[in-house]
């Protein structure tokens, strides 16, 4: 009996472990999104992996709790995670439909990943979780399979935003106070960068206007990665409670760990960083 309760307490730790670990990465990431332009290119791809390995975790997290209250308290083998699911972030979202089902899981906020512009979201991070993350290496070894996330993200997810979120009086003052640091800035500097999209950025007009977009839509790449991770955070969240019902003290309240993201869209536009609470 002593070491059964050993194990229980061990897999207690692991489990605080885990859920930890992941709810820091997903901060950093989601800082990072906040933060990245065509001028610091490399926090994309911090923040990208950030965010698809936490994505991936929670929702492993939700898999193997679902399979420990359907298997009355015991854990799956390591073939289940790496040959049935892997790093996919789609496949992993589509098994929590089934889970939602099984646990009737009833949410305060959204019940899934629904906003077009969400799941061009998850397909971009979970092409990046599978392999984008080496796209400039793919580039250079010519690969089949090149693709450039960055791009992907601006075409898809940022455009998207500033069209969608942005107010028309907003934009206009993007548009205006790029052409007036054109007129001031052009004749007596120089531009020598490229885009999000890798387009060429010779002139201040463009750069500043680039600029003032990703400033008025930094909340909102935070806001809606935020919305998917707190879908997460309610289903782990019911399955939580099931799991310790079953009375083998060993699953803690992942809540508490993940408790900066089971907030208001309200409150989400309103903070910048979630690497500390």
């Amino acid at each position: 009996m002593a070491n059964k309760h050993q194990e229980l307490n061990k897999t207690f730790y692991i489990l605080i472990d885990e859920a930890q670990f992941t709810r820091d990465i997903l901060g950093s990431g989601i800082t990072q999104i906040g933060r990245a332009n065509y001028g610091q290119r490399g926090m994309y791809f911090q923040a990208f992996t950030g965010i698809s390995t936490g994505l991936e975790r929670i929702g492993k997290l939700c898999l193997l709790l679902d399979y420990y209250i359907q298997h009355n308290g015991t854990f799956p083998d390591d073939k289940y995670l790496k040959n049935e699911i892997g790093h996919d972030l789609i496949k992993i979202y589509e098994k929590s439909k089934l889970i939602i089902d099984r646990n009737e899981i009833e949410f305060s906020f959204q019940n899934g990943v629904i906003d077009p512009i969400q799941i061009e979201i998850l397909k971009i991070l979970s092409k990046f979780a599978k392999g984008d993350r080496y796209s400039n290496i793919d580039f250079l070894v010519n690969s089949k399979y090149q693709s450039d996330p960055i791009r992907n993200w601006h075409e898809k997810i940022d455009k998207e935003l500033y069209k969608k979120r942005v107010s028309k009086q907003k934009k206009e003052k993007i548009e205006f106070n790029a052409k007036i640091i054109g007129k001031l800035l052009d004749p007596v500097s120089s531009v020598r960068h490229y885009s999000e999209s890798r387009e060429e950025i010779n002139n201040m007009e463009s750069a500043s206007f680039l600029t003032g977009m990703m400033e008025s839509i930094a909340k909102y790449r935070q806001l809606y990665i935020l919305q998917i991770v707190r879908y997460w955070v309610e289903v782990i969240r019911s399955l939580q409670s099931k799991a310790r019902k079953l009375g083998y003290n060993d699953i803690p309240w992942f809540t508490e760990v993940f408790a900066i993201f089971n907030n208001k869209d309200s409150y989400f536009l309103t903070r910048k960083t979630y690497e500390t609470d």
